[in-house]
């Protein structure tokens, strides 16, 4: 097993960080200063909500997501009436 200095490692990281991929926020095109009142994101949808959603049905995280924070606020409050219209399970289907 090769032994690494930290200049190594400090290259790996950066080369790391080059490889990876920046996330936008998928509902706000124009950058987020620029997002309509009042944010609303629709419970209806359920093909995008279950993209925000594990396995597990916790949330992703923002950063994981790319959303901002606005809209990860929206995508709470639809997950959530989602779930009391019984359109999403609160609990994975074993």
């Amino acid at each position: 097993m090769a032994a690494y200095n930290k200049t190594d490692i400090k290259k790996l990281r950066k080369r790391r960080a080059r490889l990876k991929k920046k996330l936008r926020c998928r509902f706000c095109p124009n950058g987020c200063d620029n997002s309509p009142r009042p944010i609303y994101v629709d419970f209806k949808d359920l093909k995008t909500l279950r993209t925000m959603i594990n396995r597990n049905g916790n949330l992703i995280s923002r950063r994981r997501t790319g959303s901002c924070a606005k809209y990860q606020r929206a995508v709470r409050r639809a997950v959530l009436r989602a779930r009391f219209m019984a359109l999403l399970p609160y609990v994975p289907e074993d």
